[in-house]
């Protein structure tokens, strides 16, 4: 229930002509955007109870907001948080006319749940609560501790001084003592408000689509080098892989043989690999030099030129190779950058295990 969230660190200082500057407060944290994660999913809409309009009206309520938000991922912290915040508030605002009041009171719940300790940032739990702004602020100071107790773990666990089950172990403690600092804040009657404004446990772990739709292709300044022109929207009910590539980029020669091979296994199950070949270098705006590498790759599945780099900028890449999953219904499920297999990293092997769960899906 109480999910991981980065720390925005920041401190307010006050300075009025000679008088002396106030103490430095401890900012909110950031925290998940978990509306916008689990508005989306089939589990949490039979939690709610939705009908199959409503779901509908989700789903349209989402198309202005996905895009946005999923471009937001690669800008600084501060227009991220402002962004996602914004979108937020515009789809609290349109769920507020689809779906009735208990099953709004529902998922604030769930809202609260999905947070975990760190729902004391919303205000209108705080509020709920009445939490005292220093009982905020002495638990938001737990909460950078926590943050700062997981940055660490990551980076000795990248420079491989830490196992995982070490890692693992510093990391549960610290959330363990996070809970514990909010339980002991408050007082019998929060704990029983807590209570009512968490409601019935929800497993989450049912959860399965958390990231918003994949942008749609674009044709701007691109052309098929091969297969028939296709739309992600044209390919609902299959499971669509998408990977950006520079036919001279090494990294993503070495991601190929992968490609192939999904595309040879999982064809006629279901799946459909899409390779969009982005310049990076002027040989590689070569339509003809592209096609000549296809041949020599020995690619069969279909290959967009994207020579203006138009839907690079649609997904907001920022590397070469990137490949993406795209389930059933056209929302993004996984992505990963890079070699898939650098230095004995079973990436491949994972994305695999992801493409055949999303098959098996309805």
């Amino acid at each position: 229930m109480f999910n991981k969230s980065l720390v925005v660190m920041a401190f307010l200082l006050a300075i009025a002509f000679d008088a002396p500057a106030l103490p430095a407060q401890t900012a909110p944290p950031e925290i998940q955007p978990v509306l916008l994660q689990m508005i989306r999913d089939d589990a949490v809409h039979r939690e709610l109870n939705l009908s199959e309009d409503q779901v509908r009206q989700v789903f349209a309520a989402l198309e202005p907001i996905d895009g946005p938000w999923f471009r937001v991922r690669i800008r600084p912290a501060q227009e991220r948080i402002e962004t996602i915040d914004r979108l937020s508030e515009q789809l609290a605002d349109a769920l507020a006319e689809i779906l009735d009041s208990k099953q709004l009171n529902r998922l604030d719940q769930l809202h609260n749940q999905a947070l975990g300790t760190r729902m004391i940032v919303r205000d209108k739990t705080a509020t709920a609560l009445g939490l005292s702004p220093a009982t905020r602020e002495s638990l938001y100071e737990v909460f950078a501790k926590t943050d700062s107790v997981v940055a660490g773990v990551q980076q000795q666990s990248q420079a491989q001084s830490l196992d995982a089950a070490a890692a693992a172990k510093k990391i549960d403690k610290a959330k363990a003592d996070e809970k514990k600092a909010l339980v002991d804040a408050l007082t019998n009657q929060q704990k029983r408000t807590l209570s009512s404004l968490t409601g019935p446990a929800f497993n989450f772990a049912a959860v399965k689509r958390m990231y918003p739709a994949a942008p749609e292709l674009t044709s701007e300044g691109a052309s098929w080098l091969q297969g028939d022109p296709l739309t992600l929207d044209g390919l609902k009910g299959k499971v669509v892989a998408v990977h950006f590539y520079a036919f001279q980029c090494i990294n993503c020669r070495r991601n190929l043989p992968h490609y192939n091979r999904w595309h040879a296994d999982y064809a006629d199950k279901g799946l459909v690999v899409i390779g969009i070949q982005t310049p990076e270098t002027a040989a590689e705006r070569s339509a003809d030099r592209v096609a000549a590498a296809l041949q020599t790759e020995q690619i069969q599945y279909p290959v967009l030129m994207d020579a203006q780099s138009a839907n690079w900028k649609q997904w907001s890449n920022t590397m070469w190779p990137t490949v993406y999953l795209v389930d059933k219904k056209g929302f993004l499920r996984r992505w990963w950058q890079g070699e898939m297999n650098w230095k004995g990293t079973p990436g491949e092997a994972q994305m695999r295990e992801t493409i055949e769960q999303l098959l098996a899906e309805e």
